[in-house]
């Protein structure tokens, strides 16, 4: 069911539909979708042995790229989730400069992959678990929105923080040999 919202124009009369409220906001229900697609690249990179991070980016409401680690599989150190997704989707925009896209991480980026989000001029990170031991957007250092660089990202955390964290955990206890249900 839609409700109708008629809206007058001094030029004509315009029709908007919208969907029955649902108490949140339509940033906030997007935010989960796209963190959803993320939360896909970390389970997919986890399934190849690689450490389940996974980054979605999108630029006005569209999936340019979505990525997982690929540092084991690529032997590149430097093939951390935003990287690869950046480069990926640098590429596809045909510009190194990727102003007005937001990125999706399931986990806060490291201090390497919020330089290079800086570097980028990316609009907006949202992520989803803090990193308590090498977060470097507000957990450890605050790269994204120093005052003494030329670019400041907005931020938003905790999107599907629970399930971001889970897959981590769950992924670190199973490597050290103690599933924990």
């Amino acid at each position: 069911m839609f409700l109708c919202l008629f809206v007058a124009n001094p030029a004509s009369l315009t029709l908007f539909q919208r969907a029955p409220y649902s108490g949140r906001s339509l940033e906030s229900e997007l935010d989960e979708q796209w963190m959803r697609q993320a939360l896909v690249a970390a389970r997919e990179a986890q399934a190849i042995g690689e450490v389940p991070i996974g980054v979605c980016i999108v630029s006005e409401n569209q999936l340019i790229a979505v990525c997982g680690n690929r540092t084991r599989t690529d032997c590149d150190p430097t093939a951390h989730a935003e990287i690869v997704a950046l480069r990926e989707a640098a590429r596809k925009l045909g510009n190194y400069r990727l102003t007005g896209v937001d990125v999706y991480s399931t986990i806060e980026p490291c201090a390497m992959c919020a330089g290079a989000l800086i570097q980028a001029r990316v609009r907006r990170l949202i992520y989803g678990a803090p990193d308590e031991r090498a977060g470097a957007v507000v957990s450890r250092f605050r790269i994204c929105d120093t005052d003494f660089l030329n670019h400041r990202i907005e931020i938003s955390a905790g999107v599907l923080e629970a399930e971001c964290r889970a897959l981590m955990q769950e992924f670190f206890q199973t490597r050290r040999g103690r599933i924990v249900d």
